[in-house]
């Protein structure tokens, strides 16, 4: 059917519950179990490499170290000479047993350093954390090997021991924490069911992998079980738990040719679905590769960290040495290496190389527990300065599907008769108007007669046959083409509606017009709580449409909307973000359609509706899964709350760095306080603990939609 006149018709395609397909992008599973000889294999181009690894297998493996080299440590540190002296006692015959243990510790536990420290920064010129580590421990052992075998008296037997065991804990700790972040893409993948019920050749079923499936296949959903492929439902209905996609809790109503994702829940009714795609192209697996991809990106404050984490290595080796000069000179060379290594060990930028990416981990699986999928952290950086958001009318601030809102009707006539015959001549329509009318009969509970020698009239409307009277349902230029005219009350009422910019449909019975029908696209009740929230945040609200000026206006007034692009051609969106940013705005873009993709490439940030296309989420740097424009206020929020982290995070990693090493050189020796290197490797651990803590209050921020504009 062709209704021209009917109304705006948006330009969007529309694919509810569609999300970028993309691989897995996490490797959740891949861990180590070998010996811990392999330990260097936790990372990948020094500190940062953690962030890129296998995570849970890691922090596992260094538990295992810590534990056993803790247990060698302790007869280490109780039989050293100054232990001994401390305490005020002597064991006998145990002269060997710090060398002993100690040469185990050193080669065992801190192997992984050694072996990091070379293969990931050394052999690439880039020494980093792992450098700086494996040069103290390296030193402690060389000058201690000595001294055991009468080359000086420098013996650091104990502090070495117990020098790696904290720095194997505030490893574990740390590989524990990024893992905990990084548990969003294995509680992913845990979504899936192991199998999936695939019906056969005559209606039968079998159970099989849900890695045997294929496109096309057909497979049966029973109550409360997990759909285990994207696909499109057949058959059956059921209200569907999609909150591990969208964040949202209230299931969705679901049937006939509806769209289902892959790990979400029919919780009361079966389902027949005809598969789409499985694996690395579910919807699943694209919000895999979106999170790891997120977690993996640098963003600004990430590049500078990285950077601070490189000259501090520099700065350490330096101190080192200028600590080593001047002690022995003004002491003696056993203080001056002991201070040294001090330095060395507490200028170690674990906390500075933690402070970025711990946070990126927890904001990002974080915000996607609550269906913001954010695809580069720089983008999350960027939206704390967004003071302009420009939505995308259809599809974004209103449903984007037509609905019957008013019925007028000529006396003798009412509004279920009118609303009957236009839903029987419709009954075939693919045209949103057509649709409505359908939706609006069945909702009515009317009962609708069936059509005969329905025929189109191209521009104009439908025509067909309903109980022998002829029916005819079009826009205004149907009246024109069958020469009716409208009673005055029918005309007012068709004034009144196109000057609020809303679709005109005509019944007409037998020539005669008796009845009109209003359609709109209606706004949504978030879209409202979304607009307010963004304007007591001091964030101006613009809208682009492609229809009509009398139609934004419309919405706009609805909305408290501050500016509006209408009668915007699809290929000419993106020229509104540019306006805007040529008066010095900062611009989000939201929107959800295929002709939006320039416009959301163009944008400072550009922000997709998960019920989009995949052409549109590939512009954008996030996606908004659950297609509520109060999620922009839920990542404004996340924002700011990660970009206060990361920059807490950078300056006390490097405010703790200004202190601690003048303090580990000797700076208040005058005054009696002198920082051994085990002592060091203890404060160098707390400050990766006081870090990791603070990233994790991230968990705390209120990323709910629900409770925007309360």
């Amino acid at each position: 059917m062709s209704h021209t006149e009917h109304a705006e018709q948006s330009s969007h395609t529309e694919r509810p519950g569609a999300m970028e397909h993309a691989g897995h992008g996490g490797d959740a599973g891949a861990g180590h179990e070998g010996h811990e000889s392999h330990e260097a294999d936790a990372s990948h181009g020094g500190h940062e490499g953690h962030h890129g690894t296998d995570h849970s297998g890691h922090a596992e493996m260094f538990r295992r170290l810590f534990w056993w080299n803790l247990l060698l440590a302790i007869p280490v540190i109780a039989t050293s000479h100054m232990v001994e002296e401390w305490f005020g006692y002597d064991l006998p015959g145990t002269a060997w047993i710090p060398p002993i243990l100690g040469a185990v510790i050193f080669a065992w536990g801190g192997w992984p350093f050694l072996s990091m420290a070379w293969r990931d920064e050394i052999t690439v010129r880039n020494p980093g954390m792992m450098t700086l580590i494996s040069l103290a421990i390296s030193v402690a052992f060389l000058a201690s090997a000595a001294a055991t075998f009468g080359v000086g008296d420098l013996d650091f037997w104990w502090e070495l021991a117990a020098l790696i065991v904290v720095m194997l804990l505030g490893h574990w700790q740390e590989m524990k924490a990024v893992g905990q972040a990084r548990g969003a893409l294995a509680a992913l993948a845990e979504l899936l069911p192991d199998d999936a019920e695939r019906v056969t050749e005559g209606d039968s079923t079998e159970h099989v992998s849900v890695g045997d499936l294929a496109e096309g296949d057909l497979v049966i959903v029973r109550p409360g079980g997990r759909v285990p492929a994207d696909g499109t439902i057949v058959r059956g209905e059921a209200a569907v738990d999609e909150s591990m996609i969208t964040g949202e809790s209230a299931p969705v109503s679901k049937g006939k040719d509806d769209a289902v994702v892959a790990g979400t829940v029919a919780t009361d009714g079966s389902l027949r679905i005809e598969v789409t795609a499985t694996g690395e192209g579910t919807a699943l697996a694209g919000i895999q590769r979106m999170v790891q991809a997120a977690q993996d990106s640098r963003s600004g404050a990430r590049k500078l960290a990285d950077r601070a984490a490189a000259w501090l290595f520099w700065i350490a080796l330096v101190a080192a040495a200028l600590t080593f000069a001047i002690t022995s000179a003004l002491d003696d060379p056993a203080t001056g290496l002991t201070r040294a290594v001090s330095v060395l060990v507490i200028a170690c930028p674990h906390a500075l190389g933690l402070a970025i990416p711990l946070v990126i981990a927890i904001s990002t699986s974080t915000s996607a527990r609550h269906g913001i999928l954010v695809k580069n952290t720089q983008a999350l950086e960027d939206m704390r300065s967004v003071d302009t958001v420009l939505f995308d009318k259809t599809g974004t601030l209103t449903a984007g599907t037509h609905a019957v809102t008013e019925v007028a009707v000529r006396d003798g006539h009412d509004e279920d008769e009118v609303i009957a015959l236009a839903a029987a001549v419709e009954a075939e329509s693919e045209h949103p108007i057509g649709r409505a009318i359908v939706t609006a009969a069945q909702e009515r509970g009317v009962t609708t007669a069936s059509a005969a020698d329905t025929k189109t009239l191209p521009g104009k409307g439908v025509r067909a046959r309903v109980d022998g009277r002829d029916v005819a349902v079009g826009g205004p230029a149907l009246l024109t083409a069958l020469e009716a005219s409208l009673a005055q009350d029918l005309e007012d009422a068709a004034r009144r509606w196109a000057d609020a910019g809303q679709a005109v449909v005509h019944v007409m019975v037998d020539g005669e017009v008796v009845g009109l029908i209003t359609t709109s696209d209606p706004v949504r009740e978030e879209s409202r709580a979304a607009v307010d929230a963004l304007h007591e945040r001091g964030i101006a609200v613009a809208m682009i449409t492609g229809d009509s000026q009398a139609v934004a206006d419309a919405v706009a007034g609805e909305l408290g909307i501050d500016e509006v692009y209408a009668e915007v051609l699809p290929d000419d969106k993106d020229q509104a973000v540019a306006d805007l940013q040529s008066r010095g705005k900062r611009v989000a873009m939201v929107g959800d359609g295929v002709n939006d993709a320039p416009a959301l490439a163009r944008a400072d940030v550009g922000l997709a509706i998960g019920a989009g296309t995949d052409v549109a989420m590939e512009a954008a740097a996030a996606v908004l899964a659950s297609s509520d424009p109060r999620a922009v206020v839920s990542v404004i929020t996340l924002s700011h709350a990660s970009t206060r982290k990361m920059r807490q995070n950078l300056v006390w990693a490097t405010g703790y760095n200004v202190i601690a090493i003048p303090l580990a050189a000797g700076a208040l020796a005058w005054a009696g306080f002198v920082m051994p290197p085990a002592i060091a490797a203890v404060v160098m651990s707390l400050s990766t603990i006081i870090v990791a803590a603070n990233a994790q209050l991230l968990r705390r921020v209120d990323l709910d939609p629900e409770g925007v504009g309360r």
